[in-house]
């Protein structure tokens, strides 16, 4: 043979997602790329003495996961963070508030992620006083799981000079009590920036979210050591769950630096896409620094050149963007973070730069003004191959599902998100939803049928990275009512959406997505034969091995 193999795969049920050859036993892979695929027999023949051998035991092997939204640099600073994920009622609360504390005695801001809008149950709501109540002497402050809103303790809100409010720009709010001062609730970024600067790495991990600037002042080195080590430990989270490519979607410059710098090191083990966030400031001043982040990183390991926007915010707050009247509060529609005349000039800017778009829309009027946004783009530029995406897309009206197809917008959702799954309450999100409505939300079915390229994510650190968590619920997804659409996915189609269509969503069909000879060897070995499983097995498997570019990146 020609040839040798730096690493075989033998004895796996391999799901290629490569239509030519879909099943086979075995992979060569030799130079960071897949030199061959088929049976034991052929691959045998690549095999020399330097040879390393995986043997998958009668597992599935697939292409790499494509992680398509993710927040890495806040998910990896959470990893050290207190966790209410399924934690209910006020003293279960209150004990692991206290023992977090104990163990953190020098925090400076304790952080409490994934706690429930119902927490309390029985139709309490956190506020500051509730807080003040379990911990008064220490800041603290408290995250929903869609990462939206934030509560905080009194003393978080005076050292973040929030108690009087502020004026914040539309669509977010920190909501007042009768006595004139802050209750402690603070609804989207603007909101909470300040209370979140309070912790040890002053919210950096943050900052491509809340405003897609650059840190300020400029980071020290023993600044930039530490955020390093924050992303190399995410890196390690992802890996361990079968990640081998991420799409950021908040970003600015710095993050890309960071992962340039540990890529230098040889630590960057997953391969990454950042994107500039943009928020606010001059839009033309601001594209031309995502088209120079572009120019600047555009390699197979770390690349730019999307810009991500947020039209709304979400459900359970009222934030997000509804075409009707909310069910549960008439009158109100939420507030776009802009304006359809601003926001098209985003669109057009950023679209004659040749960059990519994502845009956070939850609500369906966001989703509709979202859509109206591309078009202008279009009008003004002309069409091209964009791949412009709308990202989460809970509410849909059945029209726009006809103008993304039209107009070949990506799909980008999260299977674990919709009230009942993952261990989520319905309520309040069914009733903010609107039951006239509950047959376009979350609406994967309708939008594959329409021929819509869709990808899955978790929206780590919303929900568990673990694509996993995400495949279960996507095939598991039972309908409110008995009379509502059949959601659930096949085992075919979710790998589709986490392999082949991720690598679509960032213009790298050509050489990752699928175990193809020449296709970047990005592949994980999993402990079980995925197709032999009932879809609630699925939730026992696990890695046993991630490979990203013939690396081993984890072994169980």
């Amino acid at each position: 043979m020609a040839v040798s193999a730096d690493m075989i795969i033998t004895n796996g049920r391999v799901k290629s997602m490569n239509p030519d050859l879909p099943h086979a036993e075995a992979v060569a892979i030799a130079g960071g790329r897949i030199l061959a695929v088929g049976s034991d027999s052929e691959i045998a023949a690549y095999r020399t003495t330097g040879t390393r051998i995986l043997d998958a035991g009668g597992g599935t092997v697939t292409p790499g996961i494509n992680e398509s939204h993710i927040h890495l640099f806040g998910g990896s600073a959470k990893l050290d963070q207190l966790s209410l994920f399924n934690v209910k009622g006020y003293d279960a609360m209150k004990a692991a508030v206290h023992a977090y504390a104990a163990s953190n005695p020098t925090e400076p801001l304790l952080m409490a992620n994934g706690c429930d809008y119902t927490i309390l149950g029985d139709g309490r709501s956190v506020d500051r006083h509730v807080l003040d109540s379990i911990l008064a002497d220490r800041p603290l402050a408290v995250m929903s799981p869609d990462h939206h809103t934030v509560w905080a303790n009194t003393i978080a809100l005076t050292k973040a000079g929030l108690m009087e409010g502020r004026r914040l720009p539309s669509g977010n709010e920190i909501v007042m009590g009768g006595d004139g001062l802050a209750n402690g609730e603070l609804r989207e970024h603007y909101a909470f920036d300040d209370v979140i600067a309070l912790s040890a790495n002053g919210g950096r991990d943050m900052l491509g979210l809340s405003t897609g600037d650059e840190p300020q002042p400029v980071p020290s080195a023993a600044d930039r050591a530490y955020d390093r080590g924050l992303l190399k430990r995410g890196l390690q989270h992802l890996a361990s769950h079968g990640i081998t490519s991420f799409q950021n979607m908040d970003g600015n410059r710095y993050q890309l630096e960071l992962l340039s710098e540990i890529q230098a090191e040889g630590a960057l083990i997953c391969r990454g896409r950042v994107p500039l966030h943009y928020v606010s400031g001059d839009i033309d001043e601001q594209m031309d620094k995502a088209a120079q982040m572009r120019a600047e990183f555009g390699g197979e390991w770390l690349n730019s050149g999307t810009v991500k926007v947020f039209m709304d915010g979400v459900l359970d707050s009222h934030t997000a963007v509804m075409y009707d009247d909310y069910d549960d509060r008439p009158g109100w529609k939420g507030e776009p973070r802009f304006d359809q005349t601003t926001f098209d000039r985003i669109c057009i800017a950023a679209d004659k730069r040749g960059l990519q778009i994502a845009v956070h829309a939850i609500g369906d009027g966001a989703v509709s003004s979202v859509i109206d946004g591309f078009a202008a783009a279009r009008r003004a530029n002309g069409g091209r191959d964009s791949r412009h995406r709308i990202e989460h897309i809970e509410v849909v009206r059945d029209g726009d599902i006809g103008r993304m197809a039209e107009m070949k917008i990506v799909a980008s959702m999260q299977p674990t998100v919709p009230p009942g799954q993952m261990g989520l309450p319905l309520e309040p999100t069914l009733s903010r939803i609107g039951a006239k409505n509950w047959a376009r939300a979350y609406a994967w079915r309708a939008i594959r049928d329409a021929g819509i390229d869709l990808i899955f994510s978790t929206d780590w650190p919303v929900s568990p990275v673990s694509p996993i968590l995400s495949m279960h619920s996507a095939m598991t997804r039972e309908p409110w009512r008995d009379d509502l659409p059949d959601n659930r996915q096949t085992l075919m189609e979710v790998l589709d959406a986490y392999t082949v269509r991720g690598a679509y969503a960032e213009f790298a069909e050509t050489w990752k997505g699928q175990v193809r000879p020449g296709f970047a060897a990005d592949i994980v070995i999993w402990n079980s034969d995925l197709e032999s499983l009932d879809p609630e097995a699925i939730l026992n498997v696990a890695p046993l091995y991630t490979i990203c570019a013939g690396q081993v990146t984890y072994a169980a």
